[in-house]
């Protein structure tokens, strides 16, 4: 159905990640007196196009380290068992591009948010709307209504693909920020919906495969990849809401390569040693693809690679392993609460894994006790973690191509092309072995945060982006992370924002001042803990009443659950303070507060904790 788009607004643009933790004693007989200066000098770095768009580089483009795929499937439908190689692929997203721009006319002044779990269709979503010029934003579809509306106006969002699974979650953003409901497309089939008139992908496939080519596909100038925006990720940067970053076609194209460089990709092919990456190995796609990690390594590097991918809809850990031992799947990218589960788990007593040869952990940090744990578990597997975040596209530094198990607690060794510093809290260079703040250098790197020039200016600086992660460099260019020095949470290896939450709480009617910090989670890492100081009438009706301090406590977990998306309810609890900690400049003192959330209060009656 045809429909005609909000006129084109100008675009202001002003510029998961993974983290590991480990001990600082470790280091203490490791320090030496260089300069923490290091670059990754493993493989080297191959050219980079930077004439190409992201999706000319899938499906056209044959880079020199790519191994050749054949008839090698590229995507596995775990629910249905359907296969894609490499040229449905190309013909499905050709056909997608056509009829967007005949139904829709989709293009450069359009951003498209892509809002969906994973679906064998996404990929083709994603490369379609670039064929046409068209920006990309990836969003959760387990955000509310209120949390799609705010990266919708952020992002300037003119056209919607969505999951029948949340239409009309959609459909009520949509309507708030006025996009039309003729802007609205299912990502898949759904015959059961009262929409009737909302077109899907596989619709506008078979339109587009019927009709005549009318579109020009988007070509770029040299050079022109490095400026065009193909993504707009979320982050939440230093502090406040998510932040749009903008991710340009070429830095996307750049860390696809640099990750498959660093596992030496090119020697896979005909080598008889057992390589980490080679054609026909299968991946599990089971982290999300609104993710970069789920994005960028799950889906862009295994199809890079000739792997291939079975796409699993959600996470389920039954499901799971049913799906490994049925698709013999090779390699698993998991988050901390999925290597947990494996570890604790007593079904996976009852499974040999000897097929799988490749576990890698990232978007958080995991024990170093989990991590010997899963050495057990995948005994003939190359284990380690990862380390990335959002602003340098996804992956900074993983486990390295020649090494069967990663340093316990290590982030990875650097990727090809990558410069990293670390520095001292006075500015000056720290040595190898001391920690202070990592700054990076990389040809992955975002171009800034949309529409906002102050925090683009705090992150990215002369070309270094400072990544706000208290870090350890080695002499072999082992990255180790120890805190973050930036505010935000990682719950789940999601992202979650203090100031976001704590302006939530700030509107429930009983609460004065609120702080939000993480609460240590065997699970998910870590989860928000609040800390609330009472208005006046609420505090008075505590002291009539002591038993009003819990029910009030579960109202103001109730009133963040029923505005936010699971993973940022207040799980670690609410807590009733006389007063927030504060320096002489009214600045909140969070490690005050971090301190306190790590004990269990003496005073249960004014403490209670989010039922999930």
């Amino acid at each position: 159905m045809a429909g005609s788009a909000p006129a084109p607004r100008k675009r202001n643009l002003t510029a998961p990640g993974f983290s590991s933790s480990y001990s600082r004693a470790t280091f203490e007989k490791r320090k030496v007196m260089s300069m923490s200066d290091s670059q990754s000098s493993e493989g080297g770095l191959p050219l980079i196009p930077d004439d190409l768009t992201l999706s000319q580089f899938m499906l056209d483009y044959q880079h020199s380290i790519q191994p050749g795929r054949g008839k090698i499937p590229c995507l596995v439908d775990d629910v249905s068992g359907r296969n894609i190689d490499l040229g449905m692929l190309k013909s499905q997203t050709e056909r997608l591009a056509n009829a967007l721009y005949l139904e829709y006319t989709i293009g450069q002044d359009d951003t498209v948010m892509l809002l969906s779990p994973n679906h064998i269709n996404y990929p083709v979503a994603l490369w379609a709307v670039h064929k046409l010029g068209g920006i990309v934003t990836c969003s959760n579809p387990q955000f509310n209504a209120e949390e799609i509306t705010y990266q919708l106006q952020i992002a300037k969002v003119t056209f919607m693909i969505v999951h029948s699974s949340v239409l009309d979650t959609a459909l009520e953003a949509a309507h708030v920020v006025g996009l039309p409901l003729d802007r609205v497309v299912l990502l898949d089939q759904d015959t059961t919906s009262e929409f009737t008139e909302v077109q899907s992908v596989p619709d506008l496939i078979d339109i587009g495969g019927y009709k005549a080519k009318c579109y020009a596909e988007t070509t770029l100038i040299r050079g022109e990849g490095k400026s065009k925006i193909a993504l707009l990720c979320w982050s939440s940067g230093t502090t406040g809401k998510p932040k749009g970053v903008a991710i340009s076609h070429y830095a996307l194209i750049a860390n696809i390569i640099q990750m498959a460089a660093h596992n030496q990709v090119d020697r896979a092919v005909g080598s008889k040693e057992n390589m980490s990456y080679r054609p026909g190995d299968v991946a599990l796609g089971v982290l999300p693809f609104y993710h970069n990690a789920g994005l960028i390594i799950s889906l862009h590097l295994v199809i890079f690679c000739a792997m291939t991918l079975v796409v699993a809809p959600k996470y389920d850990f039954s499901a799971i392993l049913g799906s490994i031992l049925r698709n013999r799947v090779s390699h698993l990218f998991l988050v901390p609460p999925h290597a947990i589960t494996f570890c604790k788990h007593p079904a996976v007593m009852k499974h040999n894994f000897n097929r799988v040869k490749y576990v890698m952990i990232g978007a958080a940090p995991v024990s170093r006790e989990i991590q010997e744990q899963l050495y057990a578990i995948f005994p003939t597997a190359q284990v380690g973690q990862a380390y990335g975040l959002t602003e340098t596209v996804c992956t900074l530094s993983m486990v390295g191509a020649t090494q069967k198990r990663g340093p316990l607690g290590s982030g990875g060794r650097l990727l090809p092309g990558i410069r990293a510093r670390v520095i001292r809290p006075d500015g000056s260079f720290a040595q190898h072995g001391e920690p202070g703040e990592l700054i990076v250098r990389s040809p992955a790197t975002a171009l800034g945060y949309l529409d906002n020039v102050s925090a683009t200016e705090e992150t990215f600086k002369n070309g270094w982006v400072y990544t706000g992660d208290e870090a350890i460099l080695t002499n072999d260019h082992e990255v180790f992370i120890f805190d973050r020095l930036k505010e935000f949470l990682k719950v789940r290896g999601f992202q979650v924002a203090p100031a976001e939450l704590e302006g939530c709480i700030l509107s429930h009617p009983d609460v004065s001042e609120a702080c939000v910090v993480g609460s240590p989670d065997e699970y998910s890492g870590e989860v928000p803990m609040g800390f609330v100081v009472l208005t006046p009438t609420a505090a008075e009706s505590v002291v009539r009443d002591p038993a009003m301090s819990n029910h009030l406590m579960e109202s103001i977990i109730k009133h963040v659950e029923s505005r936010k998306v699971s993973y940022k309810r207040l799980a670690g609890g609410v807590r009733i303070v006389d007063s927030i900690p504060r320096n002489g400049s009214g600045k909140i003192i969070r490690r005050i507060l971090r301190e306190q959330a790590k004990r269990r209060p003496n005073e249960p009656q004014r403490y209670v904790q989010a039922k999930l």
